[in-house]
C-alpha cells in the first residue's frame, strides 16, 4: 500500500479536485464482473475518490437491486474481497479507506465469514459489557484480515417502534442508557484492534415504520423530546469521542426549521443542529446516496452529493455519480469548505492506513466460545417460571418445530438427554399428550410478511395455544411473537439467534442447568 503523507504534507501536495475527490466513497461489489471491477479501478485512478465501501453483490444491495435479482452465493467471497481490495489500493495513487457493514461481523455481507449476535441479542445482556467488547473486537480483527479499515457500525438508534421495517434487530434496544452503554464497549472494543467505527443512523432512525432504503421516513417529534431521547446517544458517545457519525436519510421537521428536508441534506441538522447545537466537529459520513428516500428526487447527476457535501457530509457514501459530484462541488462549494471537510477526512485515514494482518478465509474462526456466553448471558425466560419448565421434563411432552428446512440442534441436543417425539408444525398432525414444547424458527429477521411465517403456520401455532400446554423457545427477533396469541404458554424463552451454540444452550436451560439470566430490551 502507498504511504499516506502527513495532514500538512498533503494539504499542500493535493490539488483542490483531488482533495475533493476524497470525499467521495462509492460502492464496491465483492461479487462483480471484470466489466464492473475495471470502471472502479478507473474511479480510483482518474477520479481519486478517498475510499471505497464495500457490499456482497449488487443483487444483495437493499435498495435498487432488492428482490429483483437471484444473490448468488460464492463460498469464496472473503478470499476475493481481499483480492479486490489489493488491486483497487494498487490502483490509488493514495491509500484508500475501505469501509463495510459489519454490524454483528463480516457474515453481515459475505458468506462463510464469523457472526456473532444481532444487536437486540446483545442488548437482552444484563451487566456484562466485557463480552460486548469482545464482539466489537473480534469483528475489528477479522477487518483487518480483510484490508478494511472501517466499520460502520455501531446503530444507537433508539429501538421504539415495532413495525420498523429495517432497525429492530439492528438497535440494542430502547432504553437510552443502555444503548449508550452497550455501543461504548462495541466501540472500544473495536478500537483496541485500531478499527474505526461509525455511530448512525443520526437523528435517530428508530421510531418510523418506513424502510429509508425505499422511501423517506418521517418523525414528527417535537425538538424536546428528540434531545431527550434519540439525541441522547449520540450526545453522550460523541462528547465522549467517535470517530465518525453517520447520517440517516430521514425527515425531522423539528429538527429542520419546520422544513421535510432529509436530515442527510439538510444544513440545519447536521450544521446546525449536529456540529453547533451538539457541538460535533468530527467526521460526518452520509448514509448510501443511492437509496430511493433522497436518491429517487435528484435525478441530475452531481446535484445530490453537492446537497449532501454542502449540508455538512464529509464523505459521501455509494455515491453513483462520482465525475459529476466532484465537478459540481468545485463549482459551488468555497476552499475554506472544501480545506475543512479535507482535513477532517485527511486525520481519519492517518488513524486508520496501517499494516494488516492477512489471512485467507480458511482462517477465520467464529469464537464459539464466546457466542456460548453471550447466549447463557442473553437467553430471556419472557413469560413463566422455572418450575412450570421443569414441569415439562420431568414428564411427558411432544416437541413440534415449525420447519423442515431447520436444521434443529435444540431438539437433537434434547434427545441425547431424554426420549421424546417431535415432529414439523403441518397444522393438520394429531398430538397426543398435553404438553407441548414448540420450537420456533423465523425465516427471516426483518418483520416484513410476517418474518416469514404462513397464514397456515400462524393459525395452527394459535390453536396449539389454545388448546394445549406449551412451553415456547424463539430462535429469533422477538417482535415475531406479536404474531401469536400466547396469553396461554405456560412458558416463553428468547434466544433470539437460530446459532447451533445459542440452540445448545437453550437445551441446556430446558433442562433446568442454568437460568435464563437475559432482560428482554424492547416491549412487545
Amino acid at each position: 500500500m502507498n504511504n499516506i503523507p502527513p495532514l500538512k504534507k498533503a494539504s499542500e501536495q493535493l490539488s483542490l479536485t483531488e482533495k475533493v475527490g476524497q470525499f467521495f466513497m462509492p460502492a464496491a461489489f465483492i461479487n462483480d464482473t471484470e466489466k464492473e471491477i475495471q470502471h472502479i479501478e478507473n474511479l480510483v485512478r482518474e477520479q481519486g475518490v478517498g475510499g471505497l465501501c464495500f457490499f456482497h453483490s449488487r443483487a444483495s444491495a437493499a435498495t435498487n437491486f432488492e428482490g429483483k435479482k437471484k444473490v448468488v452465493h460464492n463460498a469464496k467471497s472473503f478470499d476475493t474481497l481481499q483480492g479486490l481490495i489489493k488491486r483497487y489500493q494498487k490502483a490509488s495513487k493514495y491509500p484508500l479507506l475501505i469501509a463495510i457493514d459489519a454490524e454483528w461481523g463480516l457474515a453481515m455481507r459475505i458468506e462463510n465469514t464469523p457472526q456473532y449476535p444481532y444487536a437486540i441479542t446483545l442488548g437482552a445482556i444484563q451487566d456484562n459489557n466485557e463480552l460486548i467488547f469482545e464482539v466489537g473486537k473480534n469483528i475489528a480483527l477479522d477487518c483487518k484480515a480483510a484490508g478494511i479499515h472501517w466499520n460502520l457500525a455501531p446503530v444507537v438508534d433508539l429501538n421504539n417502534n415495532p413495525d420498523n421495517p429495517v432497525i429492530g434487530y439492528r438497535s440494542f434496544g430502547e432504553d437510552k442508557n443502555q444503548i449508550v452503554e452497550k455501543a461504548r464497549a462495541f466501540i472500544q472494543g473495536t478500537q483496541s484492534e485500531g478499527v474505526l467505527t461509525s455511530i448512525k443512523h443520526f437523528p435517530g432512525h428508530g421510531d418510523t415504520a418506513t424502510d429509508s432504503h425505499l422511501g423517506l421516513p418521517l418523525i414528527s417529534k417535537s425538538k424536546e423530546a428528540l434531545v431527550e431521547n434519540e439525541l441522547y446517544p449520540f450526545q453522550k458517545l460523541m462528547d465522549e469521542g467517535v470517530d465518525s457519525i453517520m447520517v440517516g436519510h430521514l425527515s425531522v421537521p423539528a429538527l429542520a426549521e419546520g422544513k421535510m428536508t432529509p436530515s442527510s441534506i439538510s444544513k440545519a441538522i447536521i450544521k446546525g443542529v449536529l456540529r453547533k447545537e451538539m457541538g460535533y466537529t468530527g467526521v460526518v459520513i452520509s448514509d448510501a446516496l443511492n437509496m430511493h428516500a433522497v436518491s429517487k428526487n435528484y435525478p441530475v447527476k452531481g446535484e445530490l452529493e453537492w446537497l449532501a457535501f454542502d449540508a455538512g457530509n464529509d464523505v459521501l457514501c455509494f455515491s453513483e455519480h462520482c465525475p459529476e459530484g466532484i465537478q459540481t462541488i468545485l463549482k459551488k462549494a468555497s476552499e475554506k469548505q472544501i480545506e475543512e471537510s479535507f482535513q477532517r477526512i485527511w486525520k481519519l485515514k492517518e488513524t486508520a492506513i496501517h499494516i494488516t494482518t492477512s489471512y485467507s478465509s480458511s482462517a477465520l474462526k467464529t469464537d464459539d466460545e464466546l457466542n456460548i456466553k453471550l447466549a447463557h448471558q442473553s437467553l430471556t425466560l419472557f413469560k413463566g417460571t422455572k418450575e412450570a419448565l421443569s414441569e415439562f421434563y420431568t414428564t411427558s411432552f411432544t416437541g413440534i418445530q415449525n420447519s423442515h428446512n431447520t436444521d434443529n440442534q435444540f431438539f437433537k441436543t434434547l434427545s441425547e438427554n431424554k426420549k421424546f417425539k417431535h415432529c414439523t408444525l403441518n397444522g393438520t398432525e394429531t398430538i397426543s399428550g398435553e404438553n407441548v414444547l414448540l420450537a420456533l424458527f423465523p425465516k427471516q429477521i426483518k418483520p416484513a410478511h410476517n418474518f416469514g411465517f404462513t397464514d397456515k403456520e400462524i393459525t395452527a401455532i394459535n390453536t396449539l395455544f389454545r388448546t394445549k400446554n406449551v412451553a415456547l423457545y424463539l430462535f429469533g427477533n422477538p417482535y415475531a411473537l406479536n404474531l401469536f396469541d400466547t396469553k396461554n404458554a405456560k412458558a416463553i424463552i428468547i434466544a433470539y439467534q437460530n446459532f447451533t451454540t445459542f440452540q445448545k444452550v437453550a437445551s441446556a436451560h430446558f433442562l433446568g442447568q442454568f437460568e435464563a439470566l437475559g432482560k428482554l430490551p424492547v416491549h412487545l
